[in-house]
């Protein structure tokens, strides 16, 4: 077993490696160039609002088996809502429909029989596009697989896959899509049920995670950047931070958890992505009406999904590259 574990990030990512390796007895020592962890999923005060945040919104079901492990190992199951059912509100902005998807509990897909339960104007044959997307080869883009057109794919798919991968359907990966569907639908509604931070995404997911690693032992480092990663034959032997020097003994390891650009930066050489897509969320602060669920999907929005909480609402874009130029205010509009 290595002597001390060095993961480098304290995002979900850098939280999860080092939770994993606590819990089998390992040393650990977290470093994050940040002066907070989470990374990407993390609540903070917004003085423009006046109210706690979280930096992105993440749509988390219930057979997202990894999370929820992750959630139970650090102590944290009481501080997520998973809904009873698996029910999906959606809206079109453009006719002003609304309907409910409800998926039944079991694996056999019955309520694609059901007119009360599938998407409005769609029909049983549409739902084997579901089927054809749990086998395709590597490198087959989703709009190869399926037709990107349509009452299923607008009313279902389209929101459930670009939230998911966060990439237009004529470059994301059917394979990936595949394992979305996989791990979900195809899997029953007790898979699909929608999973809510009550309390805020570091409520749930971060400041639990630094109790547990500090509880057994591991240490934490906050401001602390890494400038790069020496090494000796192949493996890493040091840890260059800008005011400390940090030799890696015989046994010790270290897990890079850090996003792909920083990560090429620490370890010259480090083949990584290239390109990437933005992700846009709005914060609105409002009281949320009362008959307004948790997560509500949006058809011909600029948005794709809508989560509302006691004290705000806000929405979530993806694949938003188109609109990085776009002023703020017009934005919020």
């Amino acid at each position: 077993m290595p002597a001390t574990i060095h993961i480098v990030g304290a995002g979900l990512a850098g939280l999860s490696a080092a939770v994993a390796c606590a819990s089998r007895g390992m040393a650990v020592v977290v470093h994050e160039a940040a002066t907070q962890a989470g990374g990407r999923c993390r609540s903070y005060h917004d003085t423009r609002l006046g109210v706690e945040i979280d930096n992105g919104n993440h749509l988390l079901l219930s057979g997202n088996r990894a999370a929820l492990a992750y959630l139970t190992t650090i102590g944290a199951l009481d501080r997520i809502s998973i809904a009873p059912e698996a029910a999906f509100p959606f809206v079109d902005l453009a006719s002003g429909e609304r309907w409910i998807v409800r998926a039944n509990e079991g694996r056999v897909p019955w309520w694609i029989f059901s007119r009360s339960r599938r998407v409005p104007g769609s029909s049983v044959a549409d739902h084997a596009a579901l089927m054809r997307l749990l086998r395709q080869p590597e490198g087959a883009t989703i709009a190869a697989a399926v037709k990107t057109s349509g009452v299923l794919y607008e009313r279902l798919l389209a929101p459930m896959l670009i939230a998911a991968l966060n990439t237009a359907p004529e470059e994301a990966a059917a394979t990936l899509a595949g394992a979305v569907i996989r791990e979900t639908l195809a899997s029953g509604g007790r898979n699909c049920r929608p999973i809510v931070a009550r309390g805020g995404l570091s409520g749930a997911f971060v400041t639990p995670a630094l109790a547990f690693i500090e509880r057994t032992g591991g240490r934490i480092r906050l401001g602390q950047r890494l400038r790069k990663i020496e090494t000796d034959a192949g493996l890493a032997s040091a840890l260059i931070f800008h005011e400390e020097r940090i030799a890696l003994a015989e046994g010790d390891g270290v897990v890079l958890a850090a996003s792909a650009q920083s990560a090429a930066a620490m370890l010259p050489g480090l083949v990584v992505p290239t390109e990437y897509r933005a992700i846009v969320n709005a914060h609105f602060r409002a009281v949320a009406p009362p008959a307004l669920p948790p997560v509500t999907g949006i058809v011909n929005g600029l948005a794709q999904w809508l989560f509302a909480f006691p004290d705000r609402l806000s929405v979530t874009i993806s694949a938003a590259d188109h609109l990085l130029d776009v002023p703020r205010e017009d934005l919020a509009s």
